[in-house]
């Protein structure tokens, strides 16, 4: 796909594409971070009351986390249809995919709201069979409840605002909502104010409340002010059948492989809540410094699937080729970047936190692991979370997704870790193995040129 003719700097972007990526990738970044700081501040706060509390937090949010990659999955489905349609201008079309995505959310919102009230105990010893883990784990969860509907429909409308370039208000209600969940943890966790002390369910009080707040402000706007796309309420009870089998053909895989991610993740949540607490609680620990180097990632993947979007949606596919080559590149120098964070922040953060000496010990472990490792993750997620994923490559970046993490991290991180019992470096570089092997197999797909496909308007 190289050409002999064309200029070697448009391979590494042009100043245009830098600035088009800047004003995406920047608020999304920074809304990322407020993202990493709510979970920071919950993961210190209950640090002070033990690791049992800490490590039951964390692993009954892994099943919340569940329901919310199914949802960023229906979302980033969809945002593949409405980026481009945008770049079409073809509005209409664009409406239909809104009101399929929100169908498939309050669908997966009422499944996950259901299994937690009636098997809240199965649920925690999936992951755990530490009867104190799984205890405070079912309180977490029955305080969490409601916020499944709530997340589902601020997420995935936030992600079709951002598709259409509407980035300011999803940022500025991450800022708010970060205040107002910090300020409710410290009420209900410690019992401040004349409040309760609740310990880990003030916790999941303090998320509950913060998703309320996100909803109100999110969904007041898409539903009630924004003019871009004009989505109203009523839209959600338009006729969506000619558009739902070009959904399904280009939406659909992206659900599935998100989905089936997050099961594998959870798998993998799974090997180390039966490799032990410490094992958790240092996991818990390090999450944090992985998603406070990855948020430079998440915005610049963010504004590749929607520039990819919009240049394909205008029908030039020889540009979106060289957008992705460049993207490709800042990729690898954006996982560099990452790592040298990481390498700065590992010790402040790991002796910052109230952990058992045993956690500690192996958080550093944990970090060496993530050093080598972010570099892939950040090529493989701006690959296949963006550039692939708005070409409408969504069948083979989900075989790809299913066939790594199922058929490699999987099996060598539980045979590390719970058969062969090797030291916590080698069981988290196997777990996460798939991100490596995945930067490599999507280079040659972006190379091929086969990932850009053709995306068809409703009649």
């Amino acid at each position: 796909m190289w050409s002999k003719t064309a200029d070697i700097r448009e391979y590494f972007g042009t100043k245009e594409l830098y600035a088009r990526m800047a004003r995406i990738a920047i608020p999304v970044s920074l809304q990322s971070l407020i993202t990493v700081g709510i979970n920071l501040m919950d993961t210190i706060m209950l640090s002070g009351m033990g690791d049992a509390q800490l490590s039951a937090s964390s692993l009954a949010t892994q099943f919340i986390n569940l329901f919310m990659i199914c949802c960023m999955g229906i979302g980033m489905g969809a945002s593949v249809l409405t980026s481009r349609y945008w770049g079409m201008q073809d509005l209409h079309s664009l409406k239909k995919s809104v009101t399929i995505m929100l169908r498939l959310v309050a669908t997966f919102a009422g499944v996950f709201t259901i299994a937690t009230i009636l098997i809240p105990g199965l649920i925690m010893r999936m992951y755990t069979a530490d009867r104190e883990l799984i205890d405070y784990g079912i309180i977490y969860l029955y305080w969490m409840v409601p916020t499944y509907i709530c997340t589902g429909l601020s997420l995935t409308c936030t992600i079709v605002l951002r598709s259409v370039g509407q980035v300011k208000v999803p940022l500025l209600t991450s800022v708010a909502a970060f205040f107002v969940n910090v300020f409710f943890n410290w009420v209900f966790i410690f019992g401040e104010l004349g409040a309760p002390r609740m310990e880990i369910a003030g916790a999941a009080l303090g998320t509950l409340i913060a998703r309320l707040f996100e909803l109100g402000c999110i969904c007041g706007y898409f539903f009630f002010v924004d003019k871009r796309i004009a989505y109203r309420l009523k839209h959600v009870f338009m006729k969506c059948g000619d558009l739902l089998r070009e959904y399904i053909r280009i939406s659909i895989p992206v659900l599935i492989s998100d989905s089936l991610l997050a099961l594998g993740n959870n798998a993998v949540s799974m090997v180390m809540g039966h490799i032990g607490k410490a094992f958790v609680a240092a996991n818990s620990v390090t999450m944090v410094v992985q998603q406070l180097s990855s948020v430079l990632t998440t915005g610049v993947s963010n504004a590749s699937g929607i520039i990819t979007g919009h240049t394909m949606g205008e029908g030039d596919f020889d540009k979106a080729q060289k957008q992705g080559y460049a993207f490709l590149f800042m990729s690898f120098v954006i996982g560099c970047f990452a790592a040298f964070v990481i390498l700065l922040l590992r010790g402040p953060i790991i002796d910052f936190y109230k952990v058992s000496p045993e956690a500690k010990a192996i958080s550093w472990e944990l970090m060496d692991a993530i050093l080598i490792i972010v570099i892939f993750q950040s090529m493989s997620s701006i690959l296949t979370k963006g550039v692939l994923r708005a070409g409408g490559d969504t069948k083979f970046l989900m075989a790809g997704d299913i066939l790594f993490l199922w058929v490699a991290s999987i099996p060598l991180g539980f045979l590390s870790g719970l058969v062969f019992r090797w030291p916590a470096f080698w069981t988290y570089t196997f777990l996460k193995i798939d991100q490596i092997i995945k930067c490599i197999w999507c280079f040659f797909r972006l190379r091929s040129g086969k990932w850009m496909k053709k995306i068809y308007s409703a009649k």
